[in-house]
């Protein structure tokens, strides 16, 4: 019993020394206010990425509420804005608990200067790509080249193909595409060399039908003319669209083929949806009419992004073919 006493008082003895050492006492007093200084940093960071969750699902929630086919505008750039602030938010925290520890540590800022210079200079050369990936994804946001929920198609810096896909998060860094087989693309802003984006205010389908030369072309026209009006009278495709299609007319001529063009100007990202209805149409109309088409060959869908120019010509879809669908 002596011996366990004894042990007690002495492990006693230890720690209460211990505390009142230089140790201890470095422990209590700034060690605890490191300690403080970094769980207000890692709350405050968590605290702002909740925020800004529940900012964007609060934007997408009224997107989902409501009976809009497409998102607007603003809130793409809205929901793009809240992610760059938190972002930004989040590094001025952890720069400020760094200050602060800078302080609590009694570490002259001035005599930094010097190796902060170094320092800097050596990351500036270093660290270009991340600079230049700010500066693009910055100029991205503000010129409101595309936001959350855009079809878009990147074209990257030395890469052979181009990025198509909806977008899914952007940042002052880096954009990341939802491509249409579900894979998840992520492009550093300073490697796009350009952005083309598909559901942006409005869109157009672009539709060439191809017609042997011996096909009468009155007959065709009345018969598409007659589509584009029952494709307007249709309430569930006059939703996606902006206007009546229309018959633009004979587009090109081949040696046994007729190209026949319509055009029909839609919501933003549905082209390619109302090209799908409406080749049905045409090529229902057509067979039941008993006019040829140009053997193995069907009517050619095409995406067209607004707007065609001052001339008022369509631009061709990414890649430059018209995309069969």
């Amino acid at each position: 019993m002596t011996t366990n006493t004894y042990l007690a008082f002495d492990w006693a003895v230890r720690w209460h020394d211990f505390w009142q050492g230089q140790i201890g006492l470095w422990i209590r007093s700034s060690g605890l206010q490191i300690a403080m200084l970094v769980i207000f940093g890692a709350l405050a960071a968590r605290f702002i990425g909740w925020s800004a969750r529940k900012v964007t699902h609060r934007i997408d929630a009224e997107y989902q509420d409501s009976d809009q086919l497409v998102r607007t505008e603003s809130a793409k750039y809205r929901q793009a804005v809240a992610s760059v602030i938190s972002w930004v938010l989040i590094a001025l925290v952890f720069v400020l608990v760094a200050t602060q520890i800078t302080d609590v540590l009694a570490i002259p800022i001035g005599s930094l200067v010097a190796p902060a210079a170094v320092l800097g200079a050596a990351l500036g050369f270093g660290a270009q790509k991340l600079v230049q990936d700010l500066l693009a994804g910055f100029f991205i946001i503000t010129e409101r080249q595309y936001g959350f929920g855009d079809l878009v198609q990147l074209n990257m810096l030395g890469a052979p193909e181009a990025s198509e896909g909806t977008v899914e998060e952007v940042t002052l860094r880096v954009t990341k595409l939802r491509t249409t087989q579900g894979e998840v693309f992520t492009v550093p802003n300073g490697n796009i060399v350009r952005s083309l984006n598909m559901s942006k205010d409005w869109a157009r389908a672009v539709i060439d039908i191809p017609v042997s030369v011996t096909a009468d072309l009155n007959r065709v026209n009345d018969l598409l003319h007659e589509v584009c009006h029952q494709a307007w009278e249709d309430q569930s495709l006059q939703k996606l669209l902006l206007d009546e299609p229309a018959l633009m007319g004979v587009e090109s001529i081949e040696v046994d083929t007729v190209n026949v063009r319509i055009v029909a100007r839609t919501l933003p990202g549905k082209q390619f949806d109302v090209g799908r209805r409406l080749r049905i149409r045409i090529m229902a109309a057509l067979a039941s009419s008993g006019i040829d088409m140009a053997s193995g060959k069907g009517p050619a869908v095409a995406a067209v992004l607004p707007p065609g120019g001052p001339d008022g010509n369509v631009k061709a879809a990414p890649g430059g073919d018209e995309q069969e669908l």
